[in-house]
């Protein structure tokens, strides 16, 4: 096993994270109904220090969860509408000259963009070119922004939180596989329930208003980071995780004919790098202090669907990326 959680003070920081996870589940509860999976698996996505994809048709509340989840927890927010007009410099900031109106003398000021958040909410990613696509490269992998050969460090913890509409595909810009290895989960909204949708409606056609309540400090979410990369693992869950990713490359030799056949390109090592975060975290929310086969089986979905780049086969028979990680997750727990 690697790493270990021993201390009184470990122990009482579990319970005290999966209360507080409960108190923000609660607070999220008064704007979103239901997504409760959507609602975990995106605060998993925060203690592991990872970014999150967020797709779904309009009108399931893919903004207002984000905006949401940000008014509970004490950090700085910012949303950026992306357009095919928008620049990178309207992202990371520009440089402006300005005057000293004692000296006269005249010098370059960065004006610091939307990046400088906390929690920074790409809305409709795939609407602007990959130029500035781009911009948020850097700032995703190194928390820091580069402008006229000077680099900014970025307000930790720092999160990119981007939607996707999956219907709209004319005019828009695919994320190129590099950027989309950047984010942590894939995660896809389905239609509310009928008791859901009945409720949504109720809410927001009267004049019901609600406020949530901050439950979380960036403080706290710091502490609860760097308690995640405690958490004990044994061998056997890295070693399934590990395997179940190299079953995903069609020339592993680990690799079973359905995938050599739908397969173009399978998962890099940072699928089973957030595999197993995702699962020390998800275990700990559910207060248990080692991950099980299980929680990696639960995160394989938004891990690996948007990691696997599927062929002309897979697309003629109507298979997804998530038809065969489920196929994979099937037959890893069968053998």
């Amino acid at each position: 096993m690697t790493n270990s959680i021993t201390s009184e003070g470990d122990v009482a920081s579990v319970q005290a994270l999966a209360d507080m996870y409960e108190a923000l589940r609660k607070e999220i509860g008064k704007v979103i109904v239901g997504q409760e999976e959507i609602i975990e698996q995106l605060f998993l996505t925060l203690l592991c220090r990872g970014h999150c994809l967020l797709v779904g048709v309009p009108g399931l509340a893919k903004t207002l969860l984000v905006k949401s989840l940000a008014e509970a927890l004490e950090l700085t927010f910012s949303r950026i509408q992306f357009t095919p007009d928008l620049m990178p410099g309207d992202i990371t900031g520009t440089e402006i000259i300005e005057e000293n109106p004692t000296t006269r003398i005249r010098s370059f000021r960065f004006i610091r963009g939307p990046i400088f958040a906390n929690i920074v909410l790409a809305d409709e990613i795939n609407r602007t070119p990959p130029k500035t696509q781009s911009a948020l490269l850097e700032a995703m992998q190194e928390h820091h922004v580069t402008a006229a050969g000077e680099m900014y460090q970025l307000d930790e913890p720092f999160f990119v939180l981007a939607t996707q509409n999956p219907i709209e595909q004319e005019g828009t810009y695919p994320l190129p596989e590099a950027q989309l290895d950047r984010f942590m989960l894939n995660l896809w909204l389905d239609y509310p329930s009928m008791d859901e949708e009945l409720r949504i409606v109720q809410q927001t056609t009267s004049s019901y208003e609600t406020s949530i309540s901050k439950v979380i400090t960036a403080s706290d979410l710091i502490a609860f980071q760097e308690l995640v990369r405690r958490v004990p693992v044994a061998d056997n869950v890295v070693q399934y995780a590990v395997r179940l990713v190299n079953r995903t490359r069609p020339h592993s030799k680990m690799a079973p004919q359905f995938v050599k056949k739908w397969i173009r390109w399978g998962a890099g090592p940072r699928a089973s790098q957030y595999l197993i975060l995702g699962a020390k975290a998800r275990a700990i929310v559910h207060r248990r202090f080692t991950p099980e086969i299980d929680d990696v089986n639960a995160m394989a979905g938004p891990v690996l669907r948007h990691r696997l780049v599927t062929n002309f086969s897979a697309e003629a028979e109507g298979v997804s990326s998530l038809d065969i990680v489920r196929q994979l997750v099937s037959e890893s727990e069968s053998e």
